[in-house]
């Protein structure tokens, strides 16, 4: 089975990515994970990807692409992948399309774990986390004892500079203009799965609908 897990930023993605990976038995490729992965080796590729994004700049699809197919190529599992964070523009769709393709091993399935912005706003601008030993809360789901005060530790909890609203709903908008596409893009292939479920549920109900849609999905294979 292999799968895009899709979705804004705080819909809960990277918690169901786990949850399914470890289901399944699925390689887990986040791409967030491979650059720096890749940086940190000191590859040319690396090398080309530092220099982008070192200077704040958007990294060129085809050095995205290339880092994310050389990925793919050495964690084929045959219990197959899950891709989380790639694609994230039609160019790099069409190029993930034609690598699987040429591999005879086509996408399956898109998940996309959707979320209304409120929701998303009100998840990640709650966020504190313990400068000192990193133990991470959240205003009102996960609340210390005592106001903004680590439990382990005692010291002063911290919110990150870009968990502000203003910085979120951009991080939204910047999803919607340049990932929309891509879900229309898959929307429109022939034998491509989409399954989306509703990110606003509590994390376990996301689960079962995530595990029911791909349950089924198996079961048809």
């Amino acid at each position: 089975m292999r799968i895009v897990l899709m979705g804004p930023p705080g819909a809960g993605k990277g918690t169901q990515a786990k949850r399914l990976v470890e289901k399944y038995g699925l390689a887990h490729l986040s791409s967030g994970d491979i650059f720096r992965a890749e940086k940190a080796c000191g590859s040319p590729l690396g090398r080309k990807l530092d220099e982008y994004m070192g200077a704040g700049k958007l990294v060129p699809d085809d050095i995205v692409v290339e880092i994310m197919a050389k990925a793919i190529a050495e964690n084929d599992s045959p219990a197959g992948l899950m891709l989380d964070g790639f694609p994230r523009t039609v160019a790099q769709a069409e190029a993930l399309d034609k690598q699987l393709s040429e591999a005879e091993r086509p996408l399956d399935a898109v998940a996309v774990i959707t979320a209304s912005e409120d929701a998303v706003v009100e998840r990640i601008t709650g966020r504190r986390s313990c400068p000192k030993c990193g133990q991470a809360f959240h205003v009102k789901f996960m609340p210390p004892k005592s106001e903004n005060v680590c439990d382990k530790c005692g010291a002063e909890l911290v919110q990150r500079e870009d968990d502000c609203e203003a910085v979120v709903r951009d991080r939204l908008a910047a999803y919607r203009a340049q990932t929309e596409p891509v879900l229309e893009y898959y929307r429109g292939r022939q034998g491509l799965a989409m399954v989306e479920v509703d990110g606003d549920q509590a994390p376990d109900e996301v689960m079962a609908d995530l595990v029911e849609a791909l349950d089924g999905l198996r079961a048809d294979r």
